[in-house]
C-alpha cells in the first residue's frame, strides 16, 4: 500500500486551485478540503445575520455569528463533486455569488474566523490523505505538509476563467466587475494582517496562464508520486 500524504495548494483567486484540488483527490482517493469554500460560508451566514451591512461588516458582532454555525462537506454522487454545507443545508451555489466574492477576504482577513478554522482544518488533516487549498495551507495550516504548491497566473486571465465561470452558471455580471474583484481579493489577500497569502519557501511554484488543464495536471501528479514513492528516510 503506498503512503498518504498530506498535499497543500495556495495561490491567488481564479486560479483553478480548487479544480486542481478536486482532480488530484479523485486520481489518488484522498480526502478534498476546501477551505476557501469555508471561508465563504462564514461570509454567506455573515450577510444572512446582516453582520455585514452597506458593505459594512460589524467585527464587534462577529464572534456571535462565529457560535451559532457549523460547517462540514458532503460528496454528491449524482454530481461526483464535494459540496459545502452550512448549519446542515447544502449552499453550494450560494458561496460562490459575487456578493459573497466582494466581502470574503474582510471576514477571511479576521483573526477569530481564522483561529476557528485553522484549527478545523487541521483536525481534518490528522489522517493525512488530504489535498487542501487556500491562502495560508503551506505557511500556517499546514507548514509540514509533505508537497506544497503555489498556483498563480496573470490577472486578466483569471478574471476572464471566472467570468465565463459565473456566466455559465448564469450570473448577470461584466468582466469588470470580475476583474476589478480579482484585483481586491489580491490586495486584501496580500496585505491582511493576519496569515497573508505569500509563497512557502518550499512551495513548488505554477504559473498556468498558458497552461491547459491537462498538461497542470501531469506537471503536477508527476511532483507528488515522486514524493508519494520516494523513501521516508530521503524525505526527512
Amino acid at each position: 500500500m503506498r503512503k498518504k500524504i498530506n498535499i497543500a495548494i495556495d495561490g491567488y483567486s481564479s486560479c483553478g486551485k480548487s479544480t486542481l484540488a478536486k482532480a488530484l483527490s479523485k486520481e489518488l482517493n484522498y480526502v478534498y478540503i476546501d477551505t476557501g469554500a469555508m471561508y465563504r460560508a462564514v461570509t454567506l451566514h455573515a450577510l444572512r445575520n446582516n453582520i455585514i451591512r452597506n458593505d459594512q461588516l460589524l467585527e464587534d458582532k462577529l464572534d456571535t455569528v462565529l457560535d451559532t454555525l457549523y460547517i462540514t462537506f458532503k460528496y454528491n454522487t449524482d454530481t461526483r463533486q464535494t459540496e459545502t454545507y452550512l448549519n446542515g443545508k447544502n449552499v453550494e451555489k450560494e458561496i460562490r455569488s459575487m456578493q459573497v466574492s466582494g466581502h470574503v477576504s474582510k471576514i477571511a482577513s479576521q483573526l477569530n474566523v481564522r483561529k476557528k478554522l485553522v484549527r478545523l482544518q487541521q483536525r481534518m488533516a490528522e489522517s493525512r490523505g488530504v489535498v487542501m487549498d487556500g491562502r495560508d495551507i503551506g505557511t500556517v495550516v499546514l507548514p509540514d505538509a509533505d508537497i506544497k504548491f503555489f498556483m498563480t497566473a496573470e490577472p486578466k486571465i483569471r478574471a476572464q476563467r471566472r467570468f465565463e465561470e459565473l456566466r455559465a452558471n448564469g450570473t448577470d455580471v461584466t468582466f469588470e466587475e470580475v476583474f476589478e474583484n480579482v484585483n481586491k481579493r489580491d490586495t486584501i489577500d496580500s496585505t491582511r494582517d493576519h496569515d497573508p497569502l505569500r509563497q512557502a519557501e518550499d512551495a513548488i511554484v505554477v504559473d498556468n496562464s498558458h497552461l491547459t488543464i491537462d498538461e497542470q495536471f501531469t506537471f503536477i501528479i508527476g511532483q507528488i508520486n515522486k514524493v508519494i514513492e520516494a523513501p521516508i528516510s530521503a524525505q526527512n
